[in-house]
């Protein structure tokens, strides 16, 4: 798998999931954006579906949890914070509050805890509560 292309699509999504959230539903723009959005993550579950959900399968079972995996996309938070570029001019992303996917395990019980996909590198974080704790798989 080429894992720079990986954060390359990945990153196109996020930046289109961006740009979605700063309009409303009464700007022309929005249906043809938003139909570019489900394109891109379409082709991006085609590409690197089967990778990714033997990913998760793994993560899944390492918590403990009986839920279902889902399609990678699924794991796409709502919004994401581009953080400042690093010196290779490559912009990392961050997530705030409860995003991804909940995920049942008795390992935390009472508590709110999701899998969200973030790129740059491409990893699936695991949320505890709303707060960002810990990368439960990275590409690199």
């Amino acid at each position: 798998m080429d894992l720079n292309k990986l954060d390359q699509d990945l990153t196109a999504i996020v930046e289109k999931r961006i740009a979605l959230s700063k309009i409303t539903y009464a700007d022309e723009r929005y249906d043809d954006i938003e139909e570019e959005l489900h394109d891109l993550e379409d082709d991006f579950n085609e590409d690197y579906g089967d990778v990714l959900e033997a990913e998760l399968e793994k993560i899944y079972k390492k918590l403990k949890s009986d839920n279902d995996v889902l399609l990678p996309s699924a794991y796409l938070a709502n919004a994401y914070v581009p953080m400042l570029p690093d010196a290779n001019g490559t912009v990392s992303y961050e997530v705030k509050g409860p995003q991804g996917v909940p995920v049942e395990s008795d390992q935390f019980e009472n508590q709110d805890v999701r899998i969200v996909l973030i790129p740059n590198p491409c990893r699936f974080v695991m949320q505890i509560n709303g707060v960002s704790l810990k990368d439960l798989w990275r590409a690199r």
